[in-house]
């Protein structure tokens, strides 16, 4: 008895062996491409987009008495003069109202193991300044894209009411923006506006500016087509949200803030195929663990002799579902290829237990077990945060059950009996 339990273990640790080599293939298979895929997905929809607010700067001229040194002609001689010049100064103002207007629709787009949470975002800025310094000058309106690697459609850019439909975007500093200026004196209100639509990857930001920044009168309406919101670490939570046909309205409104923080939203993303088949084979000796513990006592109880090579199939039936299920998730959807994974790695049990003990004890007994132990354990993968907390009952239930079935039994004798030879018309394979 002793041996058969040693050659089940010895098979039950090649197994986990076979797992384990399993999980980091897919693991490295997963990361390797996801270096390439990410990049890839960029480049044809976007990256993470940060829209800033904004920057206007007071430029006004002023004369200034300066002293230079010229060079006589004849002489040769450096002296210093002094001139009054016109010059240029100039300093930051900020925004006395904004009102902003976002709709960001999800599309998640799959690559080899991996899916990427893409979206299409709308977005509608509407802003005024008016000018309370007693200087007359130029106000100048710089607006920063939100990424130098996208396309904007239906892109508008309106100042005091006119629209430049010939005004191109250039590059400053490595980002893209758009410049106006405008004639202002004291009490010159100047509203301005930008629209466009554009497509990005993964988040999208709205900052006030690179560091701590007042804003006066601002307000945003954000329309999501997607129910599970998050916002990224650093970011404003909605003054208020509500439940929308489609997914979320979030509304941010403040009448005189002063913040370093930005506002944010962070798409939702699927169930990885290829991070989620990695843990399922991590995850397999355990699975496998309670198999076998519940068929040996099954079998111990009911006087059925399963022989070391029995278990040694039964082992190959459950690696079957995870090696199946890893190389399907490439070419079908998740459920598809779970429940694909799942129905041939039962059916290998079924059909195999049936020739060896049996229709009625591979049906019930193991077929049953292997629903619970494989199907079930597996599948609490997909319900995130939840994992632990199925495996963990499913545990204890077991523990229950087998305490209450074997609570009575002599052990020294049932082993004793279950050592010793099979009667020679029986139909019940002989333990070797």
């Amino acid at each position: 008895m002793g041996k058969h339990i040693v050659a089940i273990v010895i098979i039950y640790l090649v197994v986990v062996v076979a797992w384990a080599a399993l999980g980091s293939s897919i693991h490295i298979r997963t990361w390797e491409a996801d270096t390439q895929l990410h990049g890839a997905v960029a480049n044809l929809w976007g990256v993470p987009q940060q829209q800033a607010s904004p920057e206007l700067i007071f430029k006004w001229q002023v004369r200034k008495t300066v002293k230079e040194k010229v060079e006589d002609p004849g002489t040769r001689e450096t002296r210093i003069v002094t001139r009054e010049r016109v010059v240029w100064e100039e300093r930051p103002v900020i925004l006395d109202s904004s009102e902003i207007e976002v709709d960001l629709g999800l599309d998640q787009r799959k690559k080899g193991l991996l899916y990427y949470p893409t979206y299409q975002v709308k977005f509608d800025g509407s802003y005024s300044y008016t000018h309370d310094d007693e200087r007359e000058g130029i106000l100048e309106i710089v607006y920063r894209f939100p990424a130098l690697e996208a396309s904007y459609d239906d892109f508008s850019f309106e100042v005091d009411g006119k629209l430049d439909s010939k005004m191109t975007p250039v590059t400053d500093n490595g980002v893209r923006i758009v410049r106006e200026r405008v004639s202002v004196r004291q009490g010159t209100t100047v509203p301005f506006g930008l629209s466009y639509r554009s497509r990005g990857l993964d988040s999208w930001h709205y900052a006030f500016g690179p560091d701590v920044s007042r804003i006066k009168n601002f307000t945003m309406v954000m329309r999501t087509d997607f129910r599970e919101i998050d916002f990224p670490r650093g970011t404003i939570s909605p003054s208020a949200k509500r439940e929308t046909d489609e997914g979320w309205r979030l509304d941010w409104e403040s009448t005189n803030l002063i913040s370093g923080f930005r506002i944010g939203m962070e798409m939702p993303r699927r169930i990885n195929p290829g991070p989620l088949a990695a843990r399922i084979s991590y995850f397999a000796p355990i699975c496998l663990g309670f198999f076998f513990a519940w068929i040996f006592v099954i079998t111990l109880l009911e006087g059925v002799r399963l022989h070391p090579m029995n278990y040694l199939f039964l082992a190959a039936a459950f690696f079957s579902f995870h090696l199946l299920f890893s190389y399907t998730v490439d070419h079908v959807d998740l459920v598809p290829a779970f429940v694909l994974a799942s129905t041939v790695s039962v059916f290998l049990v079924v059909s195999y237990l049936r020739l060896v003990v049996g229709l009625r004890f591979a049906a019930v007994e193991a077929g049953i077990s292997q629903l619970v132990y494989l199907v079930l354990f597996s599948y609490a993968h997909f319900l995130k945060g939840y994992t632990g907390l199925i495996v963990t009952v499913g545990s204890i239930l077991t523990l229950f059950a087998l305490m209450q079935l074997t609570g009575r039994i002599d052990w020294t004798e049932r082993f004793k009996r279950f050592g010793r030879p099979a009667p020679e018309n029986s139909t019940v394979p002989e333990v070797g």
